[in-house]
This record gives C-alpha cells, structure tokens and sequence, in this order.
C-alpha cells in the first residue's frame, strides 16, 4: 500500500490511536514498516489481536470505499502525521489517528469553543445556546459540537446565523446522516464549515461511539461551555474531558427547579466558569490564549480596542508579513493564508496577538482589518 491508503488502514484499526501509535512508527519508522511488523511484535507491543488482525490483513474493498469517498469534493482525510492535524487535538494522549473530513479543513486549524448540553433541552436552553453560540461566532470564535439533536444542534444554528464557522463532530462515519433529521443542517455545515469524524466510514451510530466523539469535541476545543445538563450526561463528559486536558470550562446556571441546571451547577461547584452572558467567556479565553503562546483567538467585547492592547513591541518576520497582508478592507484566514503563504493555524495564532497589541480589529463573520492610527477614525 502507498500513499494515503496506509493511514487509512490505521483507521480502520480498533483500539489503535496516537498514544500507541507513537511508539510504533518510532521503532519501524513510517506506516508502510508498521505494516510489515510480525504478529508477535505487535502483540509485544501492545495491539490487541482484533487490532493486528486488522494491520496484517486489511479490508481492501472498505479501503477501496475510502478512496472512492476521498475522491468528491469536500472530501479529506488528515493523518495524524500531517502538519495540517488540529494542534490542539494533537496534546490529548489519545488522539485519533486520522480524521475523515466533508467540508473546509482549513476550519479545523481555527481556535474553536465547543458548545454542547442536553439532547431534550427547555426552550430557554435552546434559546441561550442559539444566542451564546451566535454572539461566540460573530466574535471570532469557531463553535464544535457534535450534530446531536437539542443544545449540539442550537449551536450550530447559532454559529451560522452570527456569520461564523462551525465543526460538527460526528459519532458515525461521515457517509452516514446522524440523526437523519439533520441532513439540511449538515449540509450547510459541509458548505460553511466542516463535518470531522474519526470513524471510518459505514461506521454505524453505535452507543459506544459518542464518547470517543466527545473526546474529540473537547480535544479539538481551547474550552468547554456547557448550556443544559443532567447530572450523569455526556455532556459532563465532554466537560471533564476538556478539564483533564488543560483546557477551560464554562458552565451557564439555571433554576434550582429545572433538572438540566444540576449538571451545570455542579461544574460550576467543581471549578467551570459561571457565566451569564457570551461576553463572560471572551477575557478567560484571553488570559488562555497567551498562557498557550497565542494558540487560540477571541472576539471583540463590547468593551471597544483599548480594553485588549497590551504593550507594543517590535514584530518578528512572520508577524510582519501577515500584519502587511491585513489591508483597510475585511479579510478572513483563508484570504490571508493564501497571501502569506502561513499555515491557517499559525495564522490564527498571530492574528490574535496583533489583535490584543491593538494593530488589527476583528469583526463578525472571521474577518480582519487593520486598525487605523488613533485619531484618524
């Protein structure tokens, strides 16, 4: 096997994901030497036998499939090797090995929060899902969830209608419409925003799936924010996943009388962020982004420029070229990646400390400007 299908084998691999496969490329050097390793060696290594069965005797009419998929447009699928693999995801020990893609990749590159709550949400919690999501999207933040019906769904929505981008995480491979009453908002994501899956495909929306799905909601996110949750839920998972691995948690509080508040309540109890507003969330994210040298973005409070300038200080190269690639008119990142020549995500990293030094501005919908000297507006 050459090219991608090797890594698509991996895929297709039970059990197998970045925390094994590290050591395994780093003893046999590249996929293709993986694949010749003996039974015994892997089994030494730790593969279990359904894992190996699957390394030594590869479906090659699924494989196949997979290459037929790749083939339509938008179509991809990102290994783990590649320097276009989410950064952020890449940190959790158990990252997935490849990631099957229907819409823009470059979206996957972008700071995203993740927004997700109850499957059978009250109408305000629809209400304040829609809204916090729309208000985080307008502002620069892509929203992740994971298609469900309810709060994921709500989300998306939201994200769309303030003019933003959006990644559906999906529990099935991603020729597969779950829930089936979804297909008109997969669609739109496909074409604004990105489906992601880890699953390969004829993957079925079996119950074990989710919570790998969630992993990846919250791997792929800078933070967490939980809108309505039960106490035992997927949603705390995905809450205390995002904690494990570093990143922050905000939770929305509700009425004492409402049992979706419980799981929010007791986040908050257990550390998460309360927050009231989607404005509560953009200075924590701040204060993130430089603790992780600038891997995140965050919009514009209500606050105007001043509140975010931090003191000026010579720029280096990298930063110089994009910052000559922001003109007067809105540009977003993918304008800018082709201008420069950067990656999306090295992109979105600088865009932000140009932002918080006060040399550019953001505005609804992902877009940049260049900020005009004081006293010329």
């Amino acid at each position: 096997m050459d090219g991608i299908r090797p890594w698509l084998a991996l895929a297709r691999t039970p059990g197998l994901h970045a925390g094994l496969l590290t050591p395994l490329l780093a003893r046999y050097g590249d996929v293709a030497g993986l694949l010749l390793a003996s039974h015994d060696e892997l089994f030494d290594l730790g593969l279990s036998p359904g894992a190996i069965r699957c390394l030594k005797a590869p479906d090659q009419a699924a494989l196949d499939r997979d290459e037929h998929w790749l083939q339509e447009a938008p179509h991809h699928f990102i290994p783990w090797d590649s320097e276009h693999y989410p950064a952020l995801l890449r940190e959790i020990p158990d990252a997935p090995v490849g990631l099957f893609v229907d819409g823009n990749w470059h979206v996957l590159g972008l700071p995203q929060l993740a927004v997700v709550g109850s499957r059978n949400p009250t109408h305000a919690g629809i209400e304040a899902a829609h809204s916090f999501a729309s208000r985080l999207a307008a502002g620069g933040l892509t929203i992740t969830s994971g298609l469900a019906i309810g709060i994921d769904a709500a989300s998306h929505r939201g994200a769309l209608d303030g003019g933003g981008k959006t990644v559906a995480v999906c529990g099935t491979g991603l020729d597969i419409t779950y829930p089936s009453s979804h297909r008109s908002l997969r669609e739109e994501i496909s074409a604004r925003g990105v489906l992601v899956s880890e699953f390969p495909l004829g993957t079925p929306p079996a119950k074990q799936n989710f919570p790998r799905r969630n992993r990846v909601i919250s791997g792929l996110s800078v933070g967490t924010l939980v809108v309505e949750a039960a106490l035992k839920s997927g949603s705390l998972i995905t809450a205390r996943l995002a904690a494990s691995h570093g990143r922050e948690v905000f939770a929305i509080p509700g009425s004492i009388l409402n049992p979706l508040s419980r799981g929010c309540h007791q986040l908050i109890r257990d550390g998460a962020t309360l927050v009231e507003t989607a404005d509560d969330i953009f200075p924590t994210l701040r204060q993130l982004a430089l603790a992780l040298d600038a891997q995140t973005i965050v919009g514009r409070t209500t606050k105007g420029p001043d509140s975010t300038r931090v003191s000026g200080s010579p720029l280096d190269k990298d930063h110089k070229i994009l910052l000559d690639a922001v003109g007067f008119e809105p540009a977003g990142v993918d304008l800018l990646v082709q201008r420069t020549g950067l990656r999306a995500c090295e992109v979105a990293s600088m865009l932000l400390i140009l932002e918080l030094e006060g040399r550019i501005e953001s505005f609804p919908g992902g877009l940049y400007v260049r900020a005009h000297p004081e006293g010329t507006k």
